[in-house]
């Protein structure tokens, strides 16, 4: 690969990455707007909490039609736009004063602008990067994961000083420009150009499937449903982390200097950040499964350890951190091993219809976790549910995805599609 083909790949994964920070803080920034909107709206936690599983599921069931026009077109524009659109939720959910006025704008425009950009980069780098392939995705998931950690600080500062509606209108702006002008920069490999071989240490295909055929596959399915699963998990901490520090009565100590709950996020933003190209990295060099299978079981520990500290300001936050890093690697890993799996022509496609594993376990990581809070009276439910999904999943990885892939690389049978064979 000559030198200028290296800066051009490199270039593109810095652009990215900017892009990817610019789209992270409707979905991980939303806990801190959940009381003042709550307030606005005269709704309750439950009900306000449909708009991040709006955002969340626009952002995912749409993102197999976005994901074809982004391999029809063009990457950049509809990844500018995706970013505009994502910018513009926040200016118009500043305006509204009812609970459908917020589901139709943060819920619609930042889940339909963030789901356009987060599969469309994705989709490019595991098409620039065939050799680091789990690290180059996990370098722009981490923009995702910690480019919030950015913001998490001066939006805090700017709602209590301003206001939620001043807040989202100022960052609506400026982080919605940052993503479209970054964009413009992409671009997908071109036809001729040579890039390095897929790393030699991992079992990769050796032909594309289209996303017709892949659906068909035990293989796929078995992949979404482990996504499925710890996108449940991970989201119901997410959606509902400050909740939880509220009721554990920790939110508002202070530790090292700081308030306990935005310290926590932006602690969180970091270690979700970092896990992504950490993981990434480590499945390059000792495979998908294995890694898969060492993370899942991580968390589930990570969980059980805050459930046993959560009175404690010092261990809640800290081990907070520790349960992101166990769980942001699931989008540097479930894009590399499916693009392994099933090829490179149709990546952006194909990872699209797997990224819907994550709108589904947003349908459980809000609104229904905290039905069962509101039901139960207590989140010790809540954390059961996330350490059995992780435990079956480390499970489901090693033991059975690895030897299905192992049996659809070496050809050793033929592929079993479900249903009809479909024509490639």
């Amino acid at each position: 690969m000559d030198t200028t083909l290296s800066r051009q790949r490199w270039l593109q994964l810095g652009l990215g990455l900017i892009a990817m920070m610019a789209i992270s803080s409707p979905q991980y920034v939303w806990t801190l707007f959940t009381k003042p909107l709550i307030a606005t709206t005269g709704s309750t936690l439950p009900q306000i909490q449909w708009t991040f599983t709006i955002l969340i599921v626009l952002q995912t069931f749409f993102s197999p039609v976005q994901g074809y026009l982004i391999d029809r077109f063009s990457p950049k524009l509809m990844i500018a736009l995706g970013a505009a659109l994502s910018g513009l939720g926040w200016v118009l959910a500043a305006r509204v004063d009812t609970l459908l006025g917020v589901y139709a704008t943060y819920g619609l425009f930042c889940g339909l602008g963030t789901g356009i950009v987060y599969v469309g980069i994705v989709g490019l780098m595991v098409k620039w990067f065939p050799d680091r392939r789990g690290f180059a995705v996990g370098v722009v998931a981490a923009g995702y994961g910690m480019g919030a950690m950015l913001s998490t600080f001066p939006i805090s500062d700017m709602l209590v000083a301003d206001g939620y509606r001043h807040t989202l209108t100022v960052f609506g702006i400026v982080l919605g420009a940052i993503g479209a002008l970054a964009a413009l920069g992409l671009r997908a490999p071109r036809a001729g150009e040579v890039l390095p071989a897929p790393a030699v240490n991992l079992s990769t295909c050796v032909h594309d499937t289209p996303p017709k055929v892949m659906l068909r596959t035990p293989l796929f399915w078995l992949m979404f449903v482990m996504m499925t699963m710890m996108s449940t998990g991970g989201l119901m901490v997410v959606a509902n982390f400050a909740s939880f520090a509220r009721d554990f009565g920790v939110a508002d100590a202070i530790i090292f200097g700081f308030v306990a709950l935005p310290f926590a996020l932006t602690f969180d933003r970091i270690t979700n950040g970092l896990t992504r190209p950490f993981f990434g990295w480590v499945s390059d060099k000792i495979g998908r499964e294995n890694t898969m299978g060492i993370a899942f079981a991580a968390e589930a520990a990570a969980i059980a350890l805050l459930l046993v500290f959560r009175e404690n300001a010092y261990a809640f936050a800290l081990l907070s951190g520790v349960v992101f890093f166990a769980w942001g690697e699931i989008f540097s890993l479930f894009p590399s091993i499916l693009t392994d799996t099933f090829g490179t022509k149709h990546a952006t496609t194909n990872y699209g219809f797997l990224y819907m594993a994550q709108g589904i376990g947003s349908l459980f990581g809000g609104p229904i976790a905290a039905w069962i809070y509101a039901v139960q009276g207590s989140w010790l439910p809540v954390f059961a549910i996330i350490i059995t999904l992780d435990v079956l999943t480390a499970i489901l990885a090693y033991f059975v995805l690895k030897p299905m892939r192992r049996r659809w690389l070496d050809g050793s049978a033929e592929p079993v599609l479900v249903g009809k064979p479909a024509m490639a």
